[in-house]
């Protein structure tokens, strides 16, 4: 992003930049998708997931999910795929995670509805995650989805960018959501705040 405001860089160098932040698009929304279906394959399957679930496989997985975008994109710059193209493959790639993140929502509550063994605490953690990628998703992806789908528009152009760029704040924001703990210690804090708050509120005997 930064080669894209740098003055006196256009041409080769700028497109080669360009497939490499699309990549890494890519491999954002890929590791959304792995998320949500993660959680979805702990709570609905968790047998399976427990024996089928490796360090090797998690880099495995990694490992695909940022270099397929990334062959396929160096594919498409070294043929010379059109703009046009490239942009129609990108619509349809935006529109495949909604099913599966709409699917692992749905999956998961069903399967936490009726369980008994995993923690009040534990079901609004995952819950939250989910809901949280699929927030993100939306709200970071929708713009583009509907500017591809219905052409050239100011104002979709402008959220666009806008919400593109800020892909990394919300990758980040997500991962320490995820972290174990860090909602209970923001509830913590918050109802501690509310106890502090009473204290001095209430008159003394």
């Amino acid at each position: 992003m930064i080669v894209w405001v740098a003055p006196n860089i256009r041409g080769q160098i700028s497109d080669i930049f360009l497939y490499i932040h699309f990549s890494a698009l890519f491999a954002s929304i890929c590791f959304m998708v792995c998320i949500s279906l993660e959680r979805y394959l702990v709570i609905a399957h968790p047998l399976w997931y427990r024996f089928r679930r490796t360090i090797k496989t998690s880099v495995v997985v990694s490992v695909l999910v940022w270099v397929l975008p990334l062959l396929f994109l160096f594919i498409c710059w070294l043929y010379g795929v059109n703009l046009h193209t490239l942009f129609t493959v990108l619509l349809v790639l935006l529109l495949l995670p909604f099913p599966l993140l709409i699917f692992s929502l749905v999956g998961t509550l069903k399967a936490l509805s009726a369980s008994i063994s995993v923690p009040s605490d534990e079901k609004r953690r995952i819950v939250g995650i989910l809901v949280l990628v699929l927030l993100i998703y939306t709200l970071l992806f929708l713009p583009t989805i509907i500017l591809l789908l219905g052409g050239y528009h100011r104002t979709l152009e402008l959220l666009y960018l806008i919400f593109i760029r800020l892909n990394p704040l919300a990758d980040l924001f997500l991962y320490v959501f995820m972290r174990k703990g860090f909602i209970d210690k923001l509830l913590a804090s918050v109802c501690c705040c509310r106890m502090d708050s009473n204290d001095i509120s209430s008159p003394s005997v």
